[in-house]
């Protein structure tokens, strides 16, 4: 996996030993509002990097990709991407964490764009996020990414796509 760079951003292969690293930049409580549970141990976040390095579900019908957000300037992890690529590579599911300390920069909305931007490369015909119909800040980063709120609920969450004009898959490149 590559890594993904943006204009003040690199997004960096996510791996076990970022682990440490971002349970500091997933602590705060309020970071949780909307997205439920609670602030992960850096041990909870070894294990599920450790699994996510797979970059494939166990069935193998999903590709796993994850990036941490590190600023250009220091190195310094701000919080994460993710792709959850599914039907042969033609939809993926996105979503995106910066830590509290960090938000209100607009780096959600640099590493998305760089994501977004990678993955419609790839030939991604859909990208879809699930959004809380409160969340104001992550309803901004999907409309700056070319998303669009549908009338589609899941779990509280409002489904928010994009779709290739015509659905049109191409290939990197052409």
């Amino acid at each position: 996996m590559e890594t993904i760079s943006a204009a003040r951003l690199t997004l960096w292969p996510l791996t076990a030993q970022d682990a440490d690293e971002m349970a500091e930049v997933l602590a705060g409580e309020e970071l949780y509002a909307f997205i439920g549970g609670a602030a992960p141990t850096p041990a909870e976040l070894r294990a599920r990097y450790a699994a996510l390095e797979a970059r494939r579900s166990p069935d193998g019908r999903q590709e796993w990709l994850n990036w941490i957000i590190r600023r250009d300037t220091d190195g310094r992890a701000v919080g994460y991407v993710q792709a959850t690529v599914m039907d042969g590579g033609r939809r993926a599911e996105v979503a995106w964490v910066v830590g509290t300390a960090w938000q209100g920069r607009r780096y959600a909305s640099e590493a998305a764009t760089a994501l977004a931007e990678w993955l419609r490369a790839r030939g991604v015909a859909r990208i879809e996020a699930h959004i809380h119909p409160d969340h104001h800040a992550s309803m901004t980063v999907a409309n700056r990414i070319g998303l669009l709120p549908t009338d589609h609920f899941e779990d509280g969450e409002r489904l928010w796509t994009w779709e290739r004009p015509g659905g049109v898959r191409r290939e990197a490149g052409v």
